[in-house]
């Protein structure tokens, strides 16, 4: 059965996550390390690990596999994934899949260093807005179906 992982921290479209999850009737697993609210939603469940560097990234990529759908920014859970057979959106919608994933690792770190080699190349990001809301939207729904017709 097709399951919704949601990388919860810092997650900006948990609430659009479950809305989609809810109409197509897919459980959901919202995983973080604390401080978020359960929903009183019955597909959705909460799931709180242990403090640490990259716990919830290791339960969500022990669980998932095809069929199921993950939403992380992180792209080295984001590849973890991907090679379990999981599809993958960015909080942004976009999809992360094995043609480009490998190029997305490489991106994030060559910024990592040209970050760390240049302390005032800080942040800098851009905000998330309406749009990538509204992309995340259409890219869940589009994932969502095709995880369920894959099963």
């Amino acid at each position: 059965m097709t399951a919704l992982y949601i990388d919860a921290d810092a997650c900006p479209v948990k609430a659009e996550a479950e809305k989609v999850a809810t109409r197509h009737g897919i459980r959901m697993f919202v995983v973080s390390n604390g401080g978020l609210r359960p929903s009183q939603n019955p597909l959705v469940e909460t799931v709180m690990v242990d403090d640490g560097p990259d716990v919830a990234d290791m339960w969500i990529a022990e669980r998932c596999g095809p069929g199921d759908v993950v939403v992380t920014g992180d792209i080295p859970l984001a590849a973890k994934c991907v090679e379990a057979g999981a599809k993958v959106l960015k909080h942004n919608g976009e999809p992360l899949t094995q043609a480009n994933i490998g190029n997305v690792l490489a991106t994030r770190d060559l910024m990592a260093d040209l970050r760390a080699a240049d302390p005032f190349r800080q942040g800098g990001g851009k905000g998330f807005t309406k749009a990538d809301r509204s992309r995340f939207l259409d890219a869940l729904e589009r994932a969502l179906r095709a995880a369920q017709t894959a099963r």
